[in-house]
């Protein structure tokens, strides 16, 4: 966690408290992987807040509008998506707070990316593939969904376009692809637990690969920007 962290440290405009507020972020979420097996006990959903609501407070402070509430908003969602899938019965809740944050940076993906789009033969080859997955991994988990057969479908569709986007916009900091991949592959690793077939090591597999998702997504992005000021 320390390599990708060390260069968005020290890049230009990243204060004490940016640096504090990161480091909250990351011994939260060390803590929630290390106590995953005892969970939920008391304190547990408030653990798991302070994970990516400290990137949202980061973002919020470093970036000029509106890709600070861009960023922020969908970070903050995220969130809301945590402490929703953390409390019992609520699992359709958080998904649709995760929802929204994947077309908030679908948003913040797309009005970023560079302009006029010319795609490259890797990214047309890098979406294709992305669409076979996600095709061929809602087909596979289909007929499990049931009742939430059209919420799932949303959340896949909304997901796809927010890695699509990502592939699209040709940023110089890779972190950002590999972000959202990371984010697909938990959310992946979800779906395949919940409505197919148990998971090994399903919970800590799910929060490694979605906690260094959304800092990949929003390190690298704080990179992309305050490296162009």
């Amino acid at each position: 966690m320390s390599a990708p962290a060390l260069p968005i440290i020290q890049a230009r405009g990243f204060s004490a408290i940016e640096r504090a507020l990161l480091w909250l972020s990351a011994a939260c979420s060390l803590s929630y992987f290390i106590t995953k097996s005892w969970q939920p006990y008391p304190g547990s959903v408030v653990l798991k807040a302070l994970c990516i609501a400290p990137l949202a407070l980061i973002a919020l402070r470093l970036l000029n509008q509106p890709d600070n509430w861009l960023l922020g908003s969908a970070l903050l969602f995220s969130t809301l998506g945590d402490i929703f899938l953390e409390l019992n019965g609520f699992f359709v809740q958080g998904l649709g707070a995760f929802l929204i944050a994947h077309l908030i940076y679908l948003v913040l993906f797309a009005r970023n990316g560079r302009h006029p789009l010319q795609l490259t033969s890797n990214q047309v080859t890098s979406l294709l593939a992305l669409l076979l997955y996600s095709f061929a991994l809602t087909t596979w988990l289909w007929p499990g969904l049931d009742k939430l057969a059209v919420p799932v479908l949303l959340y896949v569709c909304a997901i796809t376009l927010m890695v699509a986007s990502a592939i699209a916009a040709r940023f110089r900091q890779s972190w950002i692809v590999w972000g959202a991949l990371l984010f697909l592959i938990s959310d992946s690793l979800i779906g395949i637990s919940k409505f197919k077939t148990p998971v090994p090591l399903r919970d800590h597999l799910v929060w490694a690969t979605y906690y260094l998702g959304q800092c990949g997504i929003a390190w690298g992005f704080l990179r992309e920007k305050l490296e162009q000021d």
